[in-house]
């Protein structure tokens, strides 16, 4: 059984847990509503097969969040930050809490949940646009070293 499956629940933990240390928020809901409207932000710019693709290389509990509620559309096309993290901090916007920070938290948790050789792997996949969405800065190896549990 893939570990991913034996023990999604500290992988989930420790990404809501990355969220909220960016974000500097004690709310795992804010968290929550961020990783979504960022994954979904992405996912709004890939087409059916890049996403599929790109998915399999997520922890379990963010795969189904990555997929939760969507219904494929022709990809939109790729934007700045700004676009990406107002996309993000639209969804549920009555309760959505996510800080101008929303994209470089969740970034910063996927690098650690996947590492950097297989998030960039899959993020070549799909073309330098994909690259840049997650890219980051002023932050070392050692920050974003993948979690060992």
């Amino acid at each position: 059984m893939p570990w991913t499956y034996r023990h999604g629940d500290k992988e989930w933990r420790r990404f809501l847990d990355d969220i909220r240390e960016v974000m500097s928020t004690p709310s795992d809901n804010v968290a929550y509503t961020t990783a979504q409207g960022v994954l979904a932000a992405f996912r709004a710019r890939l087409t059916v097969a890049e996403a599929a693709a790109f998915a399999q290389v997520l922890p379990a509990m963010v795969r189904a969040l990555f997929f939760e509620g969507w219904v494929p559309e022709a990809p939109n096309d790729w934007a700045d930050r700004q676009t990406y993290t107002a996309e993000a901090r639209a969804l549920r916007a009555d309760h959505n809490f996510a800080t101008a920070r929303a994209l470089e938290a969740v970034s910063v948790a996927l690098h650690r949940a996947l590492g950097a050789p297989a998030l960039e792997a899959a993020l070549d996949r799909i073309g330098p646009e994909a690259r840049a969405f997650w890219a980051l800065e002023g932050y070392s190896e050692a920050d974003l070293a993948r979690h060992g549990f």
